[in-house]
This record gives structure tokens, C-alpha cells and sequence, in this order.
């Protein structure tokens, strides 16, 4: 399948009649794979890209290098070498970007994901996409992703840890919230000293990479794979900060080191519209084969995560407001059956505000739980009801995660506020309650 001719892209079309113009970015990748990536110019003009008229599309590939370690837990001098080597570098974080006009999708590719028919005669390892990198450099792996989506890939980014480690660094760090448990890793062959409670924490950039490389307190691959979606999301919101800005030149100097076919000169021009996108997450969806541990893709269910039919807004008969800025927002009616599990954790008591917003809104059925204030960015996330999330993270005007491990159920769709909600939504602060503590479920007002 990946050697059959490839019908020309959106993308190729667009570039025939516009001025050669690409959008790019640059992914906290490396071993971690995810938490940020920063939209950018390039092509053979130097101006800056213009959203209007007619929008881009296109696909970029980003892919986390692992360590090449040349005896048991000492990685090589040389990260370049090909001789000698024991443990190569896989790419065990891929995430394939597709911007379609302000719409920018970002897809998780679980690493054990097979490249094509699974072949029993042949060794299952070399059939995995993650080993494709390091068998047979970049464009190996874009033809394998190619393989497995379908969709064409225009770019690749590829990333090692020690440069998302400067980037983190550049735009603040990272804020997470550990699990119950918490997590510990430790590997002195290795370097890592990774020791964080259940809780709030804030992370530079070496400890920020650690913790999206871990497994350990995140159940498995697809837990990892969730909470990167979560840093990139927050990391991507920063480069519309003055923080954001402040970091170009570190994002620049660690974009001329990459190996990429992207020109990264012409970031600073596309900062100013980086606000203008809308962020969408999704996690590839597979199927185990039989007598094996790799992974199948399911090509139905990844158009209903990931397709281009996931409009930017649901055409409906129904006008509600945005909570903050008052502005009708026209969509679908809600699907009475949907319950929302709105978390506050903004520090400002925004839950029962935000819960008669809902109510207004449509959402009837809002379940409201207090926790204590976090500084990750407020997001709607869901694990099957990708159609029903989508609609109401384009009313709230917020990211949207599809993944398999977030803690809701089938007709459950997840609202985090974070601590930027206090600035997202802050029509709502004088309708604010102060209360700090858990609350019990919001009961719908009486439907007439």
C-alpha cells in the first residue's frame, strides 16, 4: 500500500495557484513526545501568513528520537553513530498534525501500531512503525505513517530530548497533576531522578521531559499518550503569552538543530495569529492482533475521532452565548443525553457559574466536582463521544482531547478549568461562588 502512487494533497493543490507558503511546528517530542508545538512559516517567500482568503492545509509529522545507548545504560557520545550500537533509536512518539484552514488536529500514534498487513513470517518488531526511523531514516517513517493513516504527510520534525528539555524551559515549564500514587523513576545510568507526589507540580524543562516520557502511574502507553496531549495543549497556549514571545529565539536556535525539512526562520511572523487556531487531540485507534503485541489500525473508528467530517462547528437551529465574551455561538442542539463532569480547578470558583452557563446552553445534565486550583490549561476531553465534545469545545473556544484513558464513560464528556479560566471566562467572576471545597452534583432546572 505505501508503495502505490499517491493522489495529490489539498495541500499540493493549494500551493500550485498560492504564493508557496507552509505552516509548520515545531513538538516537545524527543522521548516525550508531546506539550508543545508552535505553528510557523516557510517556503520560498519570507511573508507572513495571511488567514484569510484562502486557508492552508496541510500535514506535518513529529516524531520523538530515542536515546542510542552503546552499552547497558551508557547512551553513545555520538547520538549520530550507526555501528556499535546496542538499543537504537526508536521513535515511540509520533503525532501527525493536519491543519485544514484555523482547524489544526493533532493524532497520537501508539508506537507498537503495525505499517500495513500484519505479516506472521516476518519478525513482528520490524513490522512496528516505531522501528521505520531508525530502518530507514525520515522518509521511511513518513511513508509508513502514510501507510497507516492514509493521509499524505507534507513535512517531518524530528526531535531529541535534550532539545524539547530548552524549549519546556524557555516558555515557563510545565504544570501537571499527578496521579494517586504518584510517580517514581529513577535511573542513574540514565540520569533520571524523577520523584513527584499525587498532586499539583510545577516542572522545569529536564523534569518536564521526564514526565512525559513515564508510563509508571499512567497505566500504559495510551495513559503516556494522554497526559502529553494535555502538556501539549497547555505549551502550544503559552506562545500567545508575552512568555511565548520571549522564548522565540530559544525555539529558533533549537529549530536550525533539528532534522526536519522545514525552513524555522520565519516563526516570528506567524506568533501573532497563533491565537486564532483551534486545537483538536486525538489517539489512533487499534485493534491487537492475534498471537502478537502489535497493533492494528481501525480506519471507521479513526474517521470518527480524527476525519475531516469533524466540521469546526455543528450547523444547527440553536444561538446560545459564549460564557465570556456574550457573542451568539450557532450549533446543534445538545444531545439530551449527554451528562458534562465539569472539574473546577480555576482557584476562582467559576463551577456553579459555569454550570448555569451549561444549563443555558442546552447541557442539562452537569455533574460539578471542586478541586484544588491548577495552572493546567482548561480543555474539554472524552473518550468516544468525539461529535458531542467537539461541539462544546468550539462554544466554550477551547481545546478538545479524544483519548482512551481520561475518566469518563460512554455519554460522558469532561470540562477542566484550570487557572486561565479565571481570563477565559471572566464575564462569569461576579456570578463566582468562593467555596473551595467538593460539591455534589448540579440538578438540571426543571425542563417546562
Amino acid at each position: 500500500m505505501s508503495g502505490a502512487p499517491r493522489p495529490e494533497s489539498p495541500s499540493g493543490r493549494w500551493a500550485r495557484w498560492v504564493r508557496p507558503l507552509q505552516l509548520a511546528a515545531l513538538t516537545l517530542a524527543g522521548l516525550c513526545g508531546g506539550g508543545y508545538y508552535a505553528l510557523s512559516a516557510s517556503g520560498q517567500g519570507s511573508g507572513a501568513v495571511v488567514l484569510s482568503g484562502s486557508l492552508p492545509n496541510f500535514t506535518l509529522l513529529l516524531a520523538g528520537r530515542d536515546v542510542i545507548y552503546c552499552y547497558y545504560h551508557q547512551p553513545c557520545k555520538d547520538q549520530n553513530q550507526r555501528k556499535g550500537v546496542l538499543q537504537t533509536a526508536n521513535t515511540d512518539t509520533l503525532m501527525l498534525v493536519k491543519v485544514r484552514g484555523k482547524r489544526v488536529s493533532v493524532l497520537s500514534i501508539p508506537r507498537d501500531t503495525n505499517v500495513g498487513d500484519f505479516n506472521p513470517r516476518e519478525a513482528a518488531a520490524a513490522q512496528k512503525v516505531n522501528g521505520k526511523y531508525w530502518a530507514g531514516g525520515p522518509q521511511a517513517l513518513v511513508s509508513a505513517v502514510e501507510t497507516i493513516t492514509g493521509e499524505r504527510v507534507d513535512n517531518y520534525l524530528i526531535v531529541r530530548t535534550e532539545e524539547a528539555a530548552r524549549v519546556i524551559e524557555a516558555l515557563g515549564g510545565l504544570d501537571v497533576n499527578v496521579p494517586k500514587g504518584g510517580i517514581e523513576w529513577i535511573d542513574k545510568a540514565a540520569g533520571v531522578n524523577l520523584k513527584l507526589a499525587a498532586g499539583p507540580h510545577h516542572l522545569g524543562g529536564q523534569e518536564g521531559v521526564w514526565y512525559l516520557r513515564v508510563r509508571k502511574g499512567f497505566g500504559d502507553d495510551y495513559g503516556r499518550i494522554d497526559h502529553q496531549k494535555q502538556a501539549l495543549s497547555q505549551l502550544a497556549g503559552k506562545l500567545t503569552t508575552a512568555r511565548g514571545l520571549s522564548a522565540l529565539p530559544t525555539i529558533l536556535s533549537v529549530m536550525g538543530g533539528l532534522e526536519t525539512n522545514l525552513d524555522p526562520t520565519l516563526l516570528q511572523s506567524v506568533q501573532p495569529v497563533l491565537s486564532q487556531f483551534k486545537l483538536n487531540f486525538a489517539t489512533l485507534p487499534t485493534d491487537t492482533i492475534p498471537r502478537s503485541f502489535n497493533l492494528a489500525v481501525d480506519r471507521q473508528k479513526l474517521a470518527q475521532v480524527w476525519g475531516d467530517s469533524l466540521s469546526s462547528q455543528a450547523t444547527g437551529t440553536q444561538t446560545t452565548r459564549h460564557p465570556a465574551s456574550g457573542n451568539p455561538i450557532t450549533g446543534s442542539e445538545p444531545d439530551s443525553r449527554v451528562t458534562v463532569l465539569l472539574e473546577d480547578a480555576s482557584g476562582g470558583g467559576l463551577g456553579p457559574a459555569m454550570v448555569q452557563a451549561l444549563h443555558a446552553a442546552g447541557y442539562l445534565k452537569v455533574q460539578l466536582s471542586t478541586l484544588p486550583s491548577s495552572d493546567e490549561h482548561s480543555q474539554v476531553f472524552t473518550q468516544t463521544d468525539v461529535e458531542m465534545a467537539q461541539q462544546l469545545a468550539d462554544q466554550l473556544n477551547l481545546p478538545r482531547l479524544q483519548g482512551e484513558r481520561f475518566a469518563v464513560q460512554p455519554g460522558q464528556i469532561g470540562v477542566l478549568l484550570g487557572s486561565n479560566a479565571r481570563q477565559l471566562f471572566a464575564a462569569l467572576t461576579p456570578f463566582a461562588s468562593q467555596s473551595t471545597v467538593n460539591q455534589s452534583p448540579v440538578d438540571p432546572p426543571p425542563v417546562n
